[in-house]
């Protein structure tokens, strides 16, 4: 029986440190209630409105697909798709942004954020 080669693909704690502090990111505490996010991942368009209790009224990818625009859930933190992820940020270019509801989006393109009252 042949042997077969497995090939690790990961990061170490140190790269994710290293890659996550030299990233765009939109802070956690810098979003407050009736702020919309609009988040463009490689394969969705997601618009997060801040409900001021730490989650959010979510429409677009996922969530319209389903069925289930307008839901209410909160945003976990960032990763790049595996079991590290920095609860600080909304979002981050480049990194998966992980929903409450175990929702892993693609890696974030851009995002843009409407202050209350700045979006009609």
């Amino acid at each position: 029986m042949e042997k077969q080669m497995y090939r690790r693909v990961g990061y170490s704690l140190a790269t994710f440190g290293a890659t996550c502090s030299s990233l765009v990111a939109l802070r956690k505490a810098d979003v407050r209630a009736g702020d919309c996010v609009v988040v463009r991942t490689r394969n969705s368009l997601y618009m997060m409105n801040a409900t001021g209790d730490g989650r959010f009224i979510v429409s677009g990818g996922w969530f319209d697909r389903r069925g289930k625009n307008g839901s209410r859930t909160g945003v976990t933190g960032c990763s790049l798709g595996g079991s590290v992820i920095k609860i600080d940020i909304i979002a981050a270019c480049g990194l998966c942004i992980e929903f409450s509801n175990r929702l892993i989006t693609s890696p974030v393109r851009s995002f843009v954020i409407f202050s209350r009252g700045s979006a009609n």
